[in-house]
């Protein structure tokens, strides 16, 4: 009876330590998503104040200028990052960057060749903010699909944290999307390399 007893009280524990350890992981995985998606508008922002001064710089042709500083002021005017607006942005920046003799152009200009690189730079930085944000919503939405975490209601009132999906190259494809960079969260497999 009595081995029966400390046996029932062993295993509540080793149940409420591993119920405490997956809320505090599911916890951490939350704060992770948080930290990721501030990095991530950090980067949006950030490419948006490049794109819009690269427009008012007077190194663009009125037209394209137009185009970027719309675009830009679309993409900062939301509020929260939208992915509609922000595409916005990317396209417009991609239909800019890929005008025929567009680059060699603005980097014969004074100061055109740092704000090109400094754009480029940006646009790099969203793309990794991106990814680390949607691995870290992915993780966490896998962790609350666990039956027990389900069971339990571990993760409270915090909401599930959505994918933040945007086209974000600025070299245009074949079928019209970026292939600059992999789009790693839309399904889509890498590019093949070159060998």
């Amino acid at each position: 009876m009595l081995t029966n007893v400390i046996l029932i009280i062993v295993a509540a524990v080793l149940v409420g330590v591993y119920v405490s350890w997956r809320a505090g992981r599911l916890d951490r995985l939350h704060a992770r998503v948080e930290a990721a998606r501030a990095a991530l508008d950090a980067a949006l922002v950030r490419r948006s104040s490049i794109s819009a001064e690269l427009a008012a710089s007077g190194l663009l042709d009125p037209a394209t200028s137009l185009l970027i500083a719309e675009a830009a002021h679309d993409a900062r005017a939301a509020g929260e990052p939208d992915e509609r607006a922000e595409s916005d942005l990317t396209r417009a920046l991609r239909a800019a960057l890929g005008q025929p003799g567009f680059r060699a152009d603005l980097a014969a200009r004074s100061g055109g060749e740092e704000a090109l690189a400094e754009l480029e730079a940006a646009a790099h930085q969203v793309f990794l903010a991106r990814k680390f944000y949607n691995d870290a919503v992915a993780a966490t939405r896998a962790a609350r699909r666990r039956w027990l975490v389900r069971l339990l209601r571990l993760p409270g009132g915090a909401p599930l944290p959505e994918f933040f999906e945007i086209d974000e190259s600025l070299v245009d494809g074949d079928d019209g999307r970026g292939t600059d960079m992999p789009h790693l969260t839309a399904g889509d497999p890498p590019p093949a390399q070159a060998s």
